[in-house]
């Protein structure tokens, strides 16, 4: 009768619902099927319970969408097979609360069902990233959700927890370009040195730029110094020991910026001569290896000298004359005259590095204190020469040197007189052939066959005066 009422009505889905009740083994399903049919939905539950069809009983609501009563009817079961039913029915009533923003609703129930994807949306919308690192930490290696989580702290610029997210999934490039989006770049460094390498040049050059453009010189300093890129690293801070120079401020500053930078080119010479090392332990041929290993640093030595060989030829060069200055200037004002006059001399040697009005400058002033008039006219003549110099400082120079020597005769005192040297006075000997090594902490020319030598900027000083230290005057290095 049914079936004829659809015909007659052109109800196809009525048609077809009546043919599937004809496949049905027992009355209580149809009536059931009968009753959801007619939307007595509560009345079809308690028939399928009442024939221990709870599981026809849980299909229904499932399609009806009413999950809170599928949670009920699976916890009263307690069939096999019910935890993964359970999770679907805990993530569905999730959704039901994403849907409608209520997203900490939304937590708990994703949290229950286990959906990881949904969960990790609800803490960004909440903005709880203590949660999604929280997650971070808990998911396995290599799960596909720790790369969206990695983009969801990228977008707040939560650097640590991103990189923190990609590595743990493998994606190491994607974790350089998070930093180096959010302006990590040390970070972004570490990484590529612990990946394969291949892109730790190319970041370098674009930090190293990022850091000189922010004017952040000693930051790019460090940057080349942890890369091995010694030669940079001295580079920048010669530049930056030449402006402190120029600017006549805080001359100890200075020379610690050109000790500094002689140790990047030793580090340097280091580096080549470990390399030039190992590739004669590979060689099979000792003599053959060592041959090979001495052209390879010679020729990286003239690689980079093409371009800074005097930076290479005279690494320290910078900071001795800063140190003799900074020496001739304490001995002065510790009454040590003729001592301050012999460290003034030595300045001489190094006029591209000091302004020559201090150099001469401060050689006339303690030649003058010493008596030594002969080294002071030559100091003045040589003052009043300097091109740099102005026209009314030239003037002041003259005169004063004429209040000076027509009161002294310009003649320096006798050897005997002084109590030093001739060789304390030039540094050579053999008529100027040899040049003597200058003892850093007196400033005197060294003349014993004994003395002591820095192991790092091989300077040298006499044993006896030595004594008193710890460190290097010169290079500061621990003795």
């Amino acid at each position: 009768m049914a079936d004829k009422a659809f015909v007659r009505c052109q109800d196809y889905q009525g048609i077809q619902f009546v043919k599937r009740l004809k496949r049905l083994d027992s009355e209580e399903k149809q009536l059931a099927e009968v009753a959801a049919y007619f939307k007595r939905f509560e009345e079809a539950e308690r028939l399928y319970l009442d024939m221990d069809r709870r599981d026809l009983a849980v299909d229904l609501r499932m399609k009806l969408g009413d999950w809170f009563r599928v949670v009920q009817l699976v916890k009263t079961g307690g069939g096999a097979g019910d935890d993964s039913l359970l999770e679907q029915a805990w993530s569905a009533i999730g959704d039901y609360y994403a849907d409608r923003q209520k997203w900490q609703h939304a937590v708990t129930y994703y949290q229950q069902g286990r959906n990881q994807e949904r969960l990790a949306e609800c803490y960004y919308m909440l903005e709880d990233y203590n949660g999604l690192e929280q997650m971070v930490h808990s998911l396995p290696d290599n799960y596909p959700l720790l790369s969206t989580i990695g983009r969801m702290f990228v977008t707040v610029g939560m650097c640590e927890q991103a990189v923190a997210a990609y590595v743990k999934v493998g994606e190491v490039k994607k974790a350089i370009d998070s930093c180096v989006h959010l302006n990590q770049w040390d970070q972004a460094v570490d990484l590529a040195k612990t990946s394969d390498g291949t892109e730790i040049d190319s970041l370098l050059a674009k930090y190293a730029s990022y850091l000189l453009e922010k004017n952040r010189r000693l930051e790019a300093v460090e940057l080349y110094r942890k890369a091995n890129h010694h030669i940079d690293a001295a580079r920048l801070l010669y530049e930056l020991a030449k402006e402190n120079a120029d600017a006549h401020i805080n001359p100890l500053r200075t020379k610690k910026l050109y000790v500094l930078a002689a140790l990047q080119i030793e580090s340097y010479h280091d580096q080549v001569r470990l390399k030039s090392s190992a590739m004669a332990a590979m060689s099979g041929d000792t003599k053959k290896g060592e041959t090979v290993s001495a052209l390879e640093g010679l020729l990286q030595e003239d690689i980079i000298g093409a371009a800074d060989t005097k930076m290479l030829e005279t690494a320290w060069k910078g900071a001795e004359a800063f140190h003799f200055w900074l020496l001739a200037q304490t001995q002065l004002y510790r009454g040590q005259r003729e001592a301050a006059m012999i460290t003034a001399l030595h300045l001489r040697q190094y006029e591209d590095l000091l302004n020559p009005i201090d150099i001469y400058s401060l050689l006339a002033l303690t030649c003058c204190n010493t008596k030594a008039f002969g080294t002071c006219s030559k100091a003045f003549i040589k003052l009043e020469s300097l091109d740099v110099l102005s026209e009314e400082d030239r003037e002041a120079y003259e005169l004063l040197a004429l209040d000076i020597f027509t009161r002294y005769s310009a003649r320096d005192r006798s050897v005997s007189d002084t109590g030093l040297s001739s060789w304390d006075m030039t540094g050579e000997v053999d008529g100027g052939e040899t040049k003597l090594p200058v003892c850093i902490v007196t400033g005197r020319a060294i003349t014993d066959f004994q003395f002591w030598m820095c192991g790092t900027c091989k300077h040298r000083a006499y044993e006896g005066e030595i004594d008193s230290y710890n460190y290097c005057p010169l290079c500061h290095s621990p003795m």
